[in-house]
């Protein structure tokens, strides 16, 4: 991998995923605790999290898609309100850790990304 790589609570997160946060890992750091990032990286894969307790509403993707940076993964509802999951960059879906109707928490595994 040709991206600096940077331990960030427990979790080796590759600078160029998650967002390019710029150059340096000060600023990589400090950038990725003021977005308060969601996704964390595991062997080059993303893990994408619900950022909302709620209900799996509707699920967009399917293993094998190829998604796009910001395409739109899972829908939640929370409180009558539904709030689209986002894929934190370009991949390709490689699980599917919910089902549709499933009650999840914040910080909950929705998708994971190659």
């Amino acid at each position: 991998m040709d991206s600096e790589r940077l331990g960030f609570l427990g979790t080796i997160v590759p600078q160029t995923m998650c967002g390019n946060v710029g150059e340096g890992v000060h600023r990589t750091v400090t950038a990725l605790i003021k977005r308060r990032s969601r996704c964390t990286v595991r062997d080059m894969a993303v893990q994408v999290a619900a950022h909302i307790t709620g209900t799996v509403w509707k699920i967009e993707v399917k293993v094998g898609d190829s998604v796009a940076n910001e395409q739109t993964l899972v829908i939640l509802e929370s409180m009558k309100m539904e709030m689209p999951v986002e894929a934190p960059n370009a991949g390709r879906v490689s699980r599917i850790a919910v089902s549709e109707g499933q009650a999840v928490e914040e910080g909950d595994l929705l998708v994971e990304l190659d």
